[in-house]
């Protein structure tokens, strides 16, 4: 019977680390109700839950819980002292406190984005637990823990995803980090005026090099076409001059 129950939970925790995206050490949430069965049928929940679950994992409560504890009876003193010994995870009720089974509902929200498991024995508290999607319950039952099956909205939802109809949540997370990469906010709209700063660096050494001179070439003034001309004429009278003193230099015979 005890490997048939391990089968069950391996299979339930295959599911939610699937589709909900649970990872280790996973975060159980716990009420006096449940410390109390575990008291009651000597249930040690640091030493059993971890190799119940397969992997770490963060037993949690809140102030809500054990301020519970403090209003009932000192029947439940050993359960308070139970609950005391674990970590006790920030509400939005510390100046008012509220019911254990309320503030749980808070801590999940409508997603369970903090991926919690509640352990309880609260029957109104599960009821209301298994409306939300993706959220593992934890009971006790002959002296045995017990991993409940997915809840029906869990499947529904599960199955609203596959079909394309719902966006799950990490998929959620990996759009926005693509939107605000490109420079989009969450409406979709493109982000204007803000312009990314640039990192200071340091500057080239190449460019901190002092330039050569280049050596200034005088340009002579271009000759005017009246300065081409005569120069030009110039030639031809050299020429001529030549070729008259060459005749005179060599007479012809007679």
């Amino acid at each position: 019977m005890k490997i048939k129950r391990q089968k069950h939970a391996k299979k339930s925790i295959i599911y939610y680390k699937y589709n909900f995206n649970f990872r280790q050490p996973f975060q159980i949430l716990i009420d006096g109700t449940f410390c109390q069965a575990a008291l009651k049928n000597k249930i040690q929940i640091k030493e059993q839950l971890p190799k119940y679950l397969m992997g770490e994992v963060q037993l949690c409560t809140t102030s809500c819980a054990l301020k519970e504890l403090e209003t009932l009876p000192k029947e439940l003193y050993g359960a308070k002292l139970i609950l005391q010994r674990f970590q006790v995870r920030k509400c939005k009720h510390t100046k008012d406190p509220v019911p254990a089974s309320q503030c749980l509902l808070s801590m999940l929200e409508e997603t369970n984005p903090h991926h919690y498991f509640i352990a309880t024995q609260d029957y109104e508290l599960t009821t209301a637990l298994k409306k939300i999607p993706g959220v593992p319950l934890l009971y006790i039952i002959q002296n045995t823990m017990v991993l409940d099956k997915p809840s029906a909205s869990t499947l529904k939802h599960v199955e609203a995803v596959q079909l394309g109809e719902i966006v799950s949540s990490p998929q959620q997370k990996s759009i926005q980090s693509l939107k605000e990469k490109e420079g989009f906010g969450k409406d979709g709209e493109e982000k204007r005026g803000k312009k990314r700063k640039r990192k200071s660096s340091n500057p080239n050494p190449l460019s901190c090099l002092k330039k050569k001179k280049k050596p200034i070439q005088q340009q002579q003034p271009k000759k005017t076409e009246g300065e081409k001309k005569k120069r030009n004429r110039h030639k031809r009278r050299k020429a001529a001059g030549g070729q008259t003193a060459a005749v005179s230099l060599n007479p012809t015979t007679a």
